[in-house]
């Protein structure tokens, strides 16, 4: 055990010269302070009282909703942005608050996270509690050091509401039920993604192609989608190979980052008021141990969100139930947002663990979609068009595998440490030519067929790409019954 310990403290001694001469000798663009052993630093977030004058513990429809967002970007120009990815069904505005210090444009060297709420109309405490987190955003950057940090340090994207439709026809003090939960046209929102693990063949709805399109745009690195009926944090896979019969044969079903999942889960959990205790909602329904829950261990289900982002683009999604009841009295709402006030913030932070850094070529520019994986870790992430990249990744010994069309592939080893993020430079020397050709590519770098072609995707599961039509009937039945019933 000395004999590991001692290799181990040597690679991190080698690692900490390696930064110190590499920070010295590879000109980095100014990069903000984003700092684990600094937001360890900090105080605790402050406890958030609203002023009702702008903003109560009531619901809002659309109306009210878009008034507030559109009277907050004007009276905090400098803190954030407001911007539509398009427009449901029924012609609302799917509204996105940035709330950051550099609100209008992409910093370079600061990751974007994001929340999305009510996915499912009748449950709407998430998008409540969102508008509420722009409010104690804003209105604590000039008193709260931590907010401060995380704002100077972060692009946080706000979507209170992906399903305003579904909303405007849900009903308050119904914890249970379908009703809302659908979009004007009748689809479960969340169940119209594209699927790695079965092929989804639901037709695709305006407010699911306004957010692929959203995130096809955007390099989020973290992001976090708020429903309601449980109280849980569920991670990534939602679905699995065996997707026949799938509510009966719940099994989990893991991605190559269980463990980076896992932790992030785990923070919500342990942060929230209650859900890490595992208590069940309700004596029919399942505890779930410190209050996380791989998602197919819970129920498979196919085409969600939270796969769809992080096997298509990398990115970190995991699913908050924050309420048993899925539209609880508007007068509990002020509960729900002291039982996640801390869990919303500290999640965010997560973003700055890991790895970050640039991918430039030998004459220092950018290359933009460069693909990148975590050796072992069969999901892959690109470069932003500033060549930037992050990786949430825990405390460890990593190899990153780097390809860009036209330039020879690298792998380079790092240590991930608890305190900071690593910093991380990465020049590619162009390809030789050879005979008028490239030469061949390393067999590790075979972007495997399938959309995005870009991207490093998991070993493509033993079954057929379809099912019958009678069994996927059953099988998406039984799913809906059960959503319905526990989120």
């Amino acid at each position: 055990m000395s004999k590991r310990w001692t290799t181990i403290s040597f690679l991190i001694l080698v690692y900490t010269c390696y930064r110190c001469t590499w920070a010295q000798q590879t000109q980095i663009p100014e990069q903000p302070t984003n700092n684990l052993e600094l937001e360890a630093a900090l105080p605790e977030p402050r406890a958030y009282v609203p002023d009702s004058q702008y903003l109560d513990f009531v619901y809002h429809n659309h109306e009210e909703l878009t008034r507030f967002l559109r009277a907050t970007s004007a009276r905090y120009p400098n803190l954030t942005a407001l911007y539509s990815i398009g427009k449901s069904i029924q012609g609302r505005e799917l509204w996105v608050l940035v709330v950051s210090s550099s609100p209008y444009e992409h910093m370079v060297g600061k990751p974007d996270v994001k929340y999305v709420g009510n996915i499912h109309g009748n449950e709407p405490v998430g998008r409540e509690l969102l508008l509420h987190l722009i409010q104690y955003l804003v209105s604590s950057y000039d008193t709260d050091q931590y907010v401060k940090w995380l704002l100077d340090n972060t692009r946080i994207h706000i979507m209170p509401s992906m399903n305003p439709d579904g909303f405007a026809v849900s009903k308050e003090g119904t914890c249970d039920g379908g009703q809302g939960r659908y979009n004007a046209r009748g689809f479960d929102l969340n169940r119209n993604f594209p699927d790695y693990f079965k092929q989804n063949n639901k037709r695709g709805q305006p407010e699911t192609d306004a957010v692929k399109d959203w995130i096809s745009k955007i390099q989020f690195v973290l992001s976090g989608s708020l429903h309601g009926g449980a109280l849980v944090a569920s991670y990534p896979y939602d679905n699995t190979p065996n997707a026949m019969f799938q509510t009966y044969s719940a099994a989990p079903s893991l991605t190559p980052d269980d463990d980076v999942f896992k932790h992030l889960s785990l923070v919500y959990a342990k942060n929230h008021a209650k859900m890490s205790r595992g208590v069940a909602c309700k004596s029919a329904t399942p505890a779930f141990e410190n209050g996380i829950t791989n998602g197919a261990a819970w129920y498979p289900l196919t085409g969600g969100m939270q796969d769809y982002q992080y096997v298509w683009y990398g990115c970190m999604e995991v699913t908050l139930e924050i309420s048993c009841c899925k539209y609880p009295p508007a007068y509990e709402l002020r509960k729900y947002w002291e039982d996640n006030q801390l869990s919303m913030i500290k999640f965010l932070a997560e973003a700055h663990r890991g790895v970050q850094g640039f991918v430039f070529d030998n004459n220092n520019n950018p290359i933009e979609r460069a693909s990148l994986k975590i050796k072992g870790r069969d999901v892959g992430f690109q470069t932003t068009k500033h060549g930037e990249f992050w990786r949430i990744l825990l405390p460890g010994y990593y190899k990153l595998e780097v390809f860009a069309e036209g330039y020879s592939p690298r792998e380079i080893e790092f240590v991930v440490v608890e305190q900071h993020p690593t910093l991380l430079n990465v020049t590619l020397q162009p390809s030789k030519r050879i005979e008028g050709t490239l030469t061949p590519l390393s067999p590790l770098y075979r972007p495997v067929p399938g959309p995005p072609p870009h991207l490093y995707r998991p070993p493509t599961p033993g079954y057929g790409a379809g099912e019958s039509s009678i069994f996927s009937s059953i099988t998406s039945g039984l799913n809906n019954l059960y959503s319905n019933l526990f989120g």
